[in-house]
């Protein structure tokens, strides 16, 4: 008895599925170049957290535009290693960035952030409006 071609189709279809949703409850799936992130509605504020571990502040840039948080990380390898020479380099120049979308106007004269052992902290409080582009200063 001959095996019909699509039944192959269909395993390879079912074996997807099943990796999805084992992403989805394990927190989500994670984009090769994305930050990950938390997002926080606290009543007054949305509160943002993003792991960039191995970054330093000056190598982030967080601007807030149209209700949209825009984070993007870019950190340089050195170009030599002080003590010798290198036998594998893996580590030189890597970059993250996420944009995330708030469902309400935020007050972007108060928004503050913070960076502290790897984490990036972004306090947004809630306000009735708000449309220009601002650059936020990390602490």
């Amino acid at each position: 008895m001959r095996r019909n071609p699509f039944d192959n189709i269909e395993e390879m279809l079912d074996r997807v599925s099943r990796q999805v949703e084992e992403g989805m409850t394990a927190g989500g799936l994670q984009v090769p170049g994305s930050v990950p992130v938390d997002v926080a509605d606290r009543d007054e504020e949305y509160v943002v957290m993003a792991d960039l571990p191995g970054y330093e502040t000056d190598d982030i840039d967080l601007t807030l535009s149209n209700g949209t948080l825009r984070l993007e990380a870019t950190r340089t390898g050195d170009a030599e290693y002080a003590e010798g020479r290198y036998i594998r380099r893996e580590r030189t120049e890597t970059s993250a960035s996420r944009r995330i979308r708030l469902p309400e106007p935020v007050d972007e004269e108060a928004v503050a952030a913070g960076f502290e052992n790897g984490v990036l902290t972004v306090r947004l409080p809630k306000a009735s409006s708000g449309e220009d582009s601002k650059r936020i200063d990390i602490e």
